[in-house]
């Protein structure tokens, strides 16, 4: 007669759940040295520097105040590049150079912040819709569909036009910078929901539950931090979108004309493109390197990321 033996489950403990974590840090720390051999991504990351130090010194750098038509008023419009103008100056009279400093200011704001929202709340619907189960799933997920064939630009450009008064006032950029936000996070949501599937039954999320943790605890503690490596390189990819879709807007007469940004500036400066050149130009090679950096850093935060590449 056989005698029976009983198996008892053990319950992980809280070293197992600090072992991930530590795990985890020193897959961030080979990451960065990945990053730091790939010369492109390098390079991607040291123009977005410059940018942000650009755009928190552009007070002090530029000659100028935004919107200034002093080069009007001292008879130098419509100017070529010179010592004293370096991009020369508008046919309205405004400095380009100091248009272009100032511009990066409310185009990072623009870019960086609708981004932030976007990531805000695509990852508690996406954490939401990948970790609940049943009608609630499939709800959220609907949704995320809805607002992914959402045409943005004409959206944004409606709304720009109804709320004109909040634009006259001063307040254009903040205005696209929440529709950004909030129409744009579909992307976020999908990528979330998807690496939640595929690590909610995990054995460090079956540590957690055991140990007690609650579902939000689950999802923001534990959860979350392991599955950032796809929303940091999306993030970087929808910095560069929205700074380009707010160049986009602005050049299409729905911007702020009372604020300096990239897309006014070449929109005052279109019309004479033959003869004044400088005015669209500068603005519009900013826009191109911003856009060019935040795309550099993506796609080499997305090799030194990747798991499957070894040293």
């Amino acid at each position: 007669m056989q005698r029976e033996t009983k198996t008892e489950s053990v319950a992980p403990s809280k070293r197992d759940v600090v072992d991930v974590r530590r795990r985890g840090a020193s897959q961030w720390a080979v990451a960065w040295r990945r990053f730091k051999r790939n010369k492109a991504g390098l390079a991607g990351f040291f123009i977005i520097l410059f940018y942000f130090f650009i755009a928190l010194t552009s007070p002090w750098l530029a000659p100028y105040p935004p919107r200034s038509f002093q080069a009007l008023y001292e008879g130098e419009a419509g100017q070529p590049p010179s010592w004293k103008h370096p991009f020369g100056t508008s046919r309205a009279g405004l400095d380009v150079y100091s248009e272009v400093l100032h511009g990066t200011r409310g185009d990072l704001y623009v870019g960086v912040g609708a981004t932030l929202v976007s990531i805000a709340i695509g990852m508690i619907i996406g954490a939401l819709a990948g970790y609940s189960r049943g009608t609630g799933s499939d709800i959220l997920l609907m949704l995320s569909q809805v607002f992914y064939t959402i045409p943005l630009l004409p959206l944004i450009l409606l709304f720009a036009r109804v709320f004109s008064v909040l634009v006259a006032k001063g307040f254009g950029l903040t205005l696209i910078l929440i529709l950004l936000g909030v129409f744009g996070w579909s992307t976020i949501s999908f990528i979330v929901r998807g690496e939640i599937l595929r690590v909610r039954e995990l054995d460090f999320v079956q540590a957690s539950r055991a140990l007690g943790a609650s579902r939000w605890q689950i999802i923001f503690r534990h959860i979350i931090p392991n599955i950032l490596t796809p929303v940091i390189v999306t993030a970087t990819l929808l910095i560069a979108g929205n700074i380009l879709t707010e160049v986009v807007i602005s050049f299409l007469g729905f911007g702020d004309v009372n604020t300096s940004t990239w897309g006014i500036t070449i929109e005052e400066g279109i019309t004479y493109m033959r003869t004044e050149w400088w005015t669209p130009v500068f603005p519009g090679l900013a826009t191109l390197f911003a856009v060019l950096g935040f795309n550099l850093v993506g796609d080499g935060l997305s090799d030194a990321l990747n798991p499957r590449l070894r040293d």
